[in-house]
Parts: structure tokens; C-alpha cells; sequence
């Protein structure tokens, strides 16, 4: 029930119209910016037939007009060799089907109705001509005076069409062994998405191995032998997805289909990826969305590029909102959605990789996690072969709205591999704006006393002077140094017990009973440079050291609020515990100094270094390279 507003739609028929000349489906006032929504009626889970068959009750009105139900044409019309379809919809009792259709800007059309009594079958042929900047199909059901029964619903094409293409589903898992075992039986409860599936394979990388969990032996012999586990060192998620990619291709299999162990997957997914990629014009990598695990109507992101001059992650469209939740508007009320979305790469939660590609420009960077999937979109681009974020195919995972990879261990791979990304494939020179927005970035995790985190940045910098070479020599090894390096901060001490640091007080109180607030941007430079200055300078008092100045949430912990405490005592992301942040004036003026250091060795090196990652990159991604990583940390026994 929670997510039936991604497949039924109960509100009203047209809902809020876009004017022709308009700006989109908002209500503004001085105040606020509003998106609306039409009022809905409650949706009971008895109507529920089946995976594909629903009730609607007497004199009352359902649309198929959302997210996993309607058909985004306009995705089908560019990258297909689809110019038609046909909506084929079978009924049983009396009432009416109606088709509309949306254009780029939202604004809706009727198509087509026919009055239907008894078993009946309608058939609507509709081109997708029109769709050349964006628009959906979709079809609403009224019920008479009795039930109308939906009893299926399909969008067809016709056409001398090629047999079916194979997959390889491969998971990479680290100790996610519940998520797995989930997964894997939803999988083998829905034996039509695995029809093509050549193999399943786990790329099990943990010490919780799921070969060992409850529930393993049931599944294993449900999915009919398809199933493959792999067991090798942890070598991250690019060298998880490496290895689907090199034993897709070593089984002869048409696509790697590569997806996170920590989601909850649509199986309707897998064939929507695998038919829409069969009729593309060009081999093209096609991914699904990403949903909000823990609120499943949240869609979280529609589509991302990568921003050229900062080089970092970016919504194709101003108009986007990221972490839409359809509960609040739905697919016919959201205008910016009606626009085709074209990406630079789509996230490996789920994402299909025809290995004619991986054949041609190679596997995943070894960077162990972070920018491995940006970085393959932006080289298979590079190489002609385009990416594709597929509406109504998707998984729900954590957002990392609820992380905070950007602050801990994670941040020595989120500042090596932007870098190494932006060197092979920055249009800029110096990579635009990326050296100086990281040397920001260091400063203002060490004035908010993340030292811990502003050291792995400067490993990561180090490492990224020493050159490609190295790449794959790292991937087991660094994040046990990493981890050790932490363990001797007391920002990245976590402890589960509020009542284990003493209790905040601060030396004197705030300014006219006020908190910190943030500076203006007039006087962002000079507010800056003071706070630097008081923290590289001004000592510690005796008191700080002994106890915090105050508590923080997470969601309060902004550089320009931790930069004006000496001592704090902050929660992390996943609310599960909170570390003594304090301030080390002379660890500060060292590490800003190494940090200086080395963006600016960054800055004169950059033609050099550029030229050598781009050189090696057909190397360390080949199949070769990767199948020597593979044999040295493989266990030798496979299930």
C-alpha cells in the first residue's frame, strides 16, 4: 500500500490543466512555491486482483497515468527503432477506457475512448511522432454502475524483431546479507523477469557470506540453477561490478545488469530494461531510477550528468526536483516530468551494460567505490554509445539523503576518483573550477573540525600524484589504512550512548541570546578569512577541552556553525550515534598547509597527470588488467 500511488492513480481525470502560454503546474504567493496535486480517494487493498489485475468500484474513475504504468514515449521515439505502438488493454463488467497523452510541457490530451461491457479486449494504435521533446501515454478505467475488472494491460510493438537479448544479473554484496536473500526471492517469485537471465550472479565480497544465511538453500533451489556466487576479497563496488561486467562477457551473455545488494527491485524492471535495449538504435547502457527505500513514493533522482566545469554530479534540468515524492504530486501534476531527461550516466543500483560496450572501451575504473558509474557513462559517451535513465524501471534504496559519505572514510574515494575523472575527461583546462572547490572543501572540514576526513582528502591527493599505475595494487588494501588512519580522531569516534561525553556548557553565552547564524553573501570573504584566523590563533580554553560546548544534529552540521565552537559533540547521518569534534590549532595550520601543498603540486602537475590517466586508462579498465585482480583475490571455491 505504500507505494500504490506509483501505479494507480485515484484523483481526477485531468487535474490541473498547464496553460499554453504558462509556466508549469505551480501556485505561488509571496511566501511559498506550491506544486498541486488533484484530491484522491482512498485506495483499498481488496481491489488488488493480482500483479497485473484491479478492481475499479462502481461510478468511480482509476488512471494508469503513473510513474511504473504509463508509457514515456518520448524515450521510445529517440533512442528506438519503435515508431508505433499498440495499447492493448483487456476488461470484464461495463464502463469506459479513455487514452491520453502529454507533451513536453505537461499539458494533457485526450486521445481516444471506447465504451466496453463484458469480456472485451481494446486495442488503440498510437504514434509516438509527436513525442520528439518528451510526453507519455497512458489510459484511465470508469467503472458503470457495477465493478470494471482490469484484467491486463500491455504496450506492444510490432515489427520483425530480433530475438531477445541474454543478461547477466549480477548483485554485489558486502554483508547485506537480509537484503540479498529478499531480493533473490522476489526474484524467484516473478519467474518472467528472469526469463532471459542467462545467470544470476552474487559477487559476495563480505564476511557474512549468504551462502551461510537463513532462508539461502530455499531460494538457491527456487531460481532453477541460475544462480552463481562468487566469493572474493573486497575489492568495492567497482570491483563487484567489474566482475559482472568480465563474466558477463565470459558467458557469452548479451548485458551486464548490475544492481546494489541494499535495494528492494521492481522485477517489471528487468524486462522494461532488456526490451527497451534490444530496440535501441545503438547499443546504449539503460538504468532504472532510484526510489527512497524508507519512503517509497520519493523518487529521488530522474536523471543526473555530470557538470562539466565543477565536475560534479548535476540535474540535467533546472526544473527538476530532487526527491520528488508522488504523494504529494503525481505523474499527470508534474510537469518537469513530462520533458525526455537525457543523462550522462545512470547509478549502478540497477543499471544494463551491453557487453558489446564492455568489450570495446572496457570494465569499471578500480577505484573501489565512488565515480565509477559517472565516470563509464562519460567514456562510453565519449565512445559514441549513450545512456538512457528509463522511467517506469527502478529500485528503492537508501538516499544518501540518510548518508553522509562526503564526511568519514568515504571521503578520501569521493576526492581521489572526482579527480581522476576530471583528468581523463574535464573539457576544461585545470579541470574548470575542481582544484579550487577541493581545496575548499578541505578548508571547511578542518574549520568543523573534521580532521579525520580532511586527512583522507590529502591520502587522497597524495595517492592521485603517485599516478594510475597503482590503481589496481590499491583496491584490497587502502581502506583498512583509511580505517586505521580514523581510528585516531575523535571525530570519527562514534559512540551509541548520549550519556557517555559530559554534558555541554558553553564559556559564555551567545550574542543577544541568538545562535550561530550564517553569513551574508556580501560578507562571506572577510567573515571567512576571521574565522580562519581566530582558529589557526586563538588557543583552546581548558574548558572545551574537558566537556563540549553544545550538542549537534546532524542536519545542523554546517561548516559555517561548526567553525564558531572549539568542542561539539555531533550525531552522524544514520542517527545511530555522535562523536566529540575538537578543535587542534596546530593539527589545523599543519594539515591546511599540506592541503595547500598539494593542490597547488595538483595545479602545476595537471597537463602531466591528465595526460597519464588518459594514457592507462585503456589498461587498468581492460579485461586483462582486471582478470589478474580477479585471480589474486578470488577464493578458489564458486557455489
Amino acid at each position: 500500500m505504500d507505494t500504490a500511488p506509483l501505479y494507480m492513480d485515484t484523483g481526477s481525470a485531468m487535474g490541473v490543466q498547464i496553460p499554453t502560454a504558462g509556466a508549469g503546474n505551480t501556485m505561488r504567493d509571496a511566501k511559498t512555491t506550491q506544486t498541486v496535486s488533484a484530491p484522491t480517494k482512498e485506495v483499498h487493498v481488496e481491489d488488488f486482483l493480482s500483479r497485473y489485475a484491479t478492481s475499479v468500484r462502481p461510478g468511480e474513475r482509476v488512471s494508469f497515468g503513473t510513474y511504473f504504468n504509463a508509457f514515456p514515449a518520448s524515450y521510445w521515439r529517440r533512442w528506438t527503432t519503435v515508431d508505433s505502438v499498440r495499447l492493448s488493454v483487456a476488461t470484464s463488467g461495463a464502463g469506459a477506457v479513455i487514452v491520453y497523452k502529454s507533451n513536453a510541457r505537461g499539458a494533457l490530451q485526450r486521445v481516444d475512448s471506447v465504451r466496453v461491457e463484458g469480456d472485451a479486449v481494446s486495442n488503440f494504435d498510437l504514434s509516438l511522432t509527436p513525442f520528439g521533446d518528451g510526453g507519455w501515454y497512458w489510459f484511465d478505467l470508469v467503472a458503470g454502475s457495477a465493478p470494471l475488472i482490469l484484467q491486463g494491460a500491455e504496450w506492444q510493438a510490432e515489427g520483425d524483431f530480433k530475438k531477445p537479448g541474454t543478461i547477466t544479473l549480477e548483485i554485489t554484496t558486502l554483508n547485506k546479507t537480509d537484503f540479498c536473500i529478499n531480493n533473490l526471492r522476489l526474484l524467484a517469485e516473478n519467474p518472467q523477469a528472469l526469463e532471459h537471465v542467462k545467470e544470476l550472479i552474487l559477487v559476495d565480497q563480505g564476511t557474512q557470506k549468504v551462502a551461510d544465511a537463513e532462508g539461502f538453500a530455499e531460494v538457491a533451489d527456487a531460481l532453477a540453477g541460475k544462480l552463481r556466487i562468487i566469493n572474493q576479497d573486497n575489492l568495492g563496488g567497482s570491483g563487484g561490478f567489474a566482475r559482472g561486467m568480465y563474466e558477463a562477457d565470459k558467458n557469452g551473455s548479451d548485458y551486464a545488469l548490475l544492481m546494489d545488494d541494499d535495494v528492494v527491485v521492481e522485477p517489471e524492471s528487468i524486462i522494461r530494461l532488456l526490451t527497451f535495449a534490444d530496440l535501441c538504435k545503438t547499443p546504449t547502457i539503460v538504468g532504472g531510477h532510484m526510489f527512497d527505500l524508507y519512503n517509497r513514493t520519493v523518487l529521488h533522482t530522474f536523471g543526473e550528468v555530470v557538470n562539466p566545469y565543477s565536475f560534479q554530479p548535476d540535474l540535467p534540468s533546472g526544473e527538476m526536483t530532487l526527491g520528488h515524492d508522488f504523494v504529494g504530486s503525481n505523474l499527470r501534476h508534474t510537469g518537469w516530468m513530462h520533458r525526455r531527461v537525457d543523462v550522462d550516466y545512470n547509478g549502478w543500483w540497477m543499471c544494463m551494460i551491453p557487453t558489446k560496450v564492455i568489450r570495446e572501451i572496457g570494465l569499471s575504473l578500480p577505484v573501489f567505490i565512488k565515480w565509477d558509474d559517472a565516470e563509464y557513462g562519460l567514456r562510453a559517451k565519449a565512445a559514441g554509445y549513450p545512456t538512457v535513465s528509463m522511467p517506469g524501471a527502478a529500485v528503492w534504496h537508501v538516499s544518501w539523503i540518510d548518508k553522509d559519505d562526503l564526511v568519514g572514510w568515504q571521503a578520501y574515494f569521493h576526492a581521489r576518483n572526482r579527480f581522476i575523472a576530471a583528468l581523463i575527461h574535464s573539457p576544461y583546462e585545470f579541470g574548470g573550477k575542481v582544484v579550487r572547490q577541493s581545496y575548499a572543501f578541505d578548508v571547511k572540514h578542518l574549520v568543523s573540525m573534521q580532521y579525520a576526513t580532511a586527512q583522507g582528502r590529502i591520502m587522497a591527493l597524495r595517492d592521485l600524484l603517485r599516478g594510475p599505475e597503482q590503481l589496481h595494487g590499491l583496491l584490497p588494501g587502502k581502506l583498512p589504512e583509511i580505517r586505521s588512519m580514523m581510528s585516531g580522531y575523535s571525530d570519527s569516534q562514534f559512540s551509541s550512548d548520549p550519556d557517555s561525553y559530559p554534558a555541554p556548557k558553553m564559556d559564555k553565552p551567545p550574542k543577544r541570546g541568538h545562535g550561530v547564524t550564517p553569513p551574508s553573501y556580501v560578507g562571506l570573504l572577510p567573515w571567512a578569512a576571521k574565522t580562519v584566523i581566530r582558529q589557526l590563533s586563538l588557543p583552546v580554553s581548558d574548558s572545551s577541552k574537558e566537556r563540549p560546548q553544545t550538542n549537534v544534529a546532524h542536519q545542523d552540521n554546517r561548516w559555517w556553525r561548526m567553525s564558531q565552537y572549539d568542542s561539539a559533540v555531533v550525531s552522524n547521518a544514520e542517527g545511530t550515534g555522535a562523536s566529540w569534534y575538537k578543535r587542534d590549532p596546530k593539527q589545523l595550520r599543519t594539515m591546511m598547509a599540506e592541503s595547500a601543498k598539494l593542490h597547488a603540486a595538483l595545479l602545476k602537475d595537471w597537463h602531466k597527470l591528465s595526460t597519464q590517466y588518459k594514457n592507462a586508462l585503456s589498461e587498468i579498465t581492460s579485461i586483462a588488467a582486471w582478470e589478474k585482480t580477479f585471480e589474486a583475490h578470488s577464493e578458489k571455491s564458486e557455489n
